[in-house]
């Protein structure tokens, strides 16, 4: 007898944001900062590039840092649900006519195949993959815990959370709308910008139980392509504040925080990685979502202050970083494959 799963085709879809790839100039100091002070583990060093993962995360890496001339984003990793998914994905970018490479397997190490393309209307580079290998730490750093890769260390940063990127108010609400119709996000909350009703001024949306897996603001300089910040999640609101006192102590560079979103309802804190100026967020607490029919819920313009701090500093909204070079098929070329001639 076959099961209903058997029968029920869904389609392909998105489990969630599995990896970022980060460029930086200073190698070491971005893993200082990473694995010394927030408490990754360096699971591989590949040349230039270090393979990070936080200390519940079972897979091989959530993090890629690759040592180069620019401090730029070269990709958003989503993993799929199932490892056809990728392959399915790739198929329906070619019927949307959206340009798409394949990134082979091992490209990133311990990573499978991979598929390619920029964000239409974001030109932020995505890549979508299934698989990946799931190492042991060493035995040194190994947790008693079977759901921890690792020991907690540092300040204790346990998953990547989210992405938040920027686009130009002309194309967010086709790239919204895009990742919405094809990637199978939902819009959970959001405000428009109030002098265009029509135009999405920011977009929180997700494919798990979070408020938010991605983030999409219309940037106030009218650039596509850009990084407000990576964030990686904490336990609770006390190590948010522990946090701030570690990393003020370290002269690491703050953007705001300790504070309170409205909008998802966790504590932020926005620092800067001391290697490479990516804004990343350190993330605790926030509501989830269970309810398959749960409203998109609006911020007005009286009230989006509160929205973004409930609590604390005013947010800061510049961008935190541009991603890679998105012009044309140069956008698509993944930072570790060589470039087409």
């Amino acid at each position: 007898m076959t099961t209903l799963s058997d029968r029920y085709d869904p389609g392909p879809q998105i489990s969630h944001a599995g990896t970022i790839n980060l460029g930086t100039k200073d190698l070491e100091r971005s893993l200082w900062f990473f694995r010394d002070i927030l408490g990754m583990e360096e699971v591989e060093r590949h040349g230039d590039v270090a393979y990070l993962r936080a200390y519940q995360e079972l897979v091989h890496h959530s993090l890629v840092l690759t040592q180069q001339d620019e401090n730029i984003v070269n990709a958003y990793s989503f993993r799929t649900k199932r490892p056809q998914d990728v392959e399915l994905f790739y198929e329906e970018l070619q019927r949307l006519e959206v340009e798409a490479i394949e990134v082979p397997s091992g490209t990133e190490r311990g990573r499978g195949t991979a598929v390619r393309f920029l964000l239409p209307g974001g030109e932020h580079p995505f890549e979508l993959y299934y698989d990946i290998e799931r190492p042991e730490a060493d035995p040194s750093l190994r947790s008693k815990l079977p759901s921890n890769s690792s020991r907690r260390r540092g300040l204790g940063v346990r998953r990547l959370d989210h992405f938040n990127v920027q686009t130009s108010p002309e194309s967010i609400n086709q790239a919204e709308q895009w990742v919405r119709d094809n990637l199978g996000f939902k819009r959970r909350e959001f405000a428009m910008l109030p002098e265009n009703p029509s135009t999405v001024m920011a977009s929180w949306m997700s494919v798990t139980p979070q408020v938010h897996d991605l983030a999409i603001v219309a940037n106030r300089e009218e650039k596509k392509g850009q990084l407000h910040h990576l964030a990686y999640n904490l336990e609770n609101f006390s190590d948010s504040l522990t946090a701030a006192d570690v990393l003020r102590d370290l002269d690491v560079s703050f953007g705001v925080g300790p504070g309170k979103h409205g909008i998802g309802q966790a504590m932020y804190l926005y620092v800067h990685d001391p290697g490479s100026d990516h804004r990343v967020e350190l993330y605790a607490g926030g509501y989830l979502i269970f309810e398959p029919d749960h409203p998109a819920l609006e911020w007005k313009p009286v009230d989006f202050p509160e929205g973004l701090t409930w609590y604390g500093d005013p947010i800061d909204v510049t961008p935190g970083s541009r991603g890679r070079d998105t012009t044309g098929s140069a956008g698509l070329q993944h930072p570790f494959l060589a470039p087409t001639v």
